[in-house]
């Protein structure tokens, strides 16, 4: 190959490699550093060490294969062949890990929402079916309770169905830089206000105002799960304290503290996924979706921010989030 050709592959972010007769003749940086620089001079079945690549590669017209774990595992990588003369190949690599993955979360994901609607679908369909029966719908005892089962799985649905689609708008604008001026204090106070009469949330803050660039119907949906939560698995009758600390390095910290059983260290690290429930009976008890604490997780991410959960068992949950004051407001 040609020397501008040659030093053209270089600048490419594409690994990316000249196999000649069987042995690798160059490798640009991206290549070396994917595979290693030894490669350099090495048969090319020592080289990747992957049979698909090496047939592909050794072919006489060249051709593509899909191979796993060229760079670590579970990775998935293309290995592109083209033949530049009876001797020489043109050998590009494409990592489709990201995609692969993507495209296996989008598919848990349906899978999942739909595990999550079946269940209390059938139940609605078992009720309502044995209500048509004459002599269980013709009980008024029998009647109300079954009717009380349906409106209870017909909530959970329609609770689901909504923290799907409010998922489904933040994914939509993740990238998008929120421009919103939102006072936390205020709008902390605000959302304690809305919970059902009777709960004990208290709202404590060591500043008047802190104020962060974000938006704020999002913002509002942090701070209402998180508080729903620790309403719905903190202590029966128990307070939940919201605190907001302003710091001197340009944050604002906002705790959500209940005085629950807590969560067992094994859960912790999972419970910000979809649909993962560290005591799966009592939050469909309870009307949980599995989706409250992703949509927080999502929506802190898209504002720059930190989430984290702290729990131990039998002394309560504290889900914490740190998000960026805005500059302008931003204590001296």
């Amino acid at each position: 190959m040609a020397g501008d050709g040659v030093q053209l592959l270089e600048h490419l972010q594409t690994p990316a490699m000249m196999v000649s007769r069987g042995q690798v003749r160059f490798a640009n940086s991206a290549a070396k550093a994917l595979l290693g620089a030894h490669i350099v001079g090495q048969d090319v079945r020592i080289a990747i060490r992957e049979p698909r690549a090496v047939a592909a590669i050794l072919s006489e017209g060249g051709g593509i294969a899909r191979v796993t774990g060229l760079s670590t595992g579970g990775s998935v990588w293309e290995v592109d062949c083209r033949a530049i003369s009876a001797t020489d190949r043109l050998v590009s690599l494409y990592d489709l890990s990201e995609r692969v993955s993507v495209a296996k979360s989008h598919a848990d994901f349906v899978a999942n929402a739909s595990h999550e609607l079946r269940t209390p679908l059938a139940n609605v369909i078992g009720y309502v079916e044995t209500l048509m029966n004459p002599k269980a719908g013709g009980d008024e005892g029998v009647r109300n309770r079954f009717l009380d089962t349906i409106r209870h799985e017909a909530q959970r649905m329609q609770a689901l169905i909504l923290d799907l689609m409010s998922l489904s708008r933040i994914e939509a604008v993740k990238h998008e830089v929120p421009l919103d001026r939102v006072e936390m204090v205020a709008l902390a106070q605000e959302m304690a206000g809305e919970s059902k009469p009777g709960s004990n949330v208290m709202v404590h803050a060591n500043c008047e105002t802190a104020v962060v660039t974000g938006d704020r119907g999002q913002l509002a949906q942090v701070l209402r799960n998180l508080i729903d939560n620790s309403l719905k698995y903190g202590k029966q009758g128990g307070k939940v304290d919201v605190s907001l600390e302003a710091t001197a390095t340009g944050w604002v910290l906002i705790s959500v503290r209940d005085e629950g059983d807590g969560i067992s260290p094994e859960h912790l690290p999972r419970v910000t996924e979809r649909f993962y429930r560290a005591d799966t009976s009592r939050s469909r008890a309870v009307g949980g979706t599995g989706l409250g604490l992703s949509i927080v997780k999502h929506i802190v991410e898209r504002h720059r921010g930190r989430f984290d959960i702290d729990s131990r068992a039998g002394q309560g949950t504290t889900a914490s989030v740190m998000l960026p004051l805005r500059k302008e407001d931003a204590p001296a």
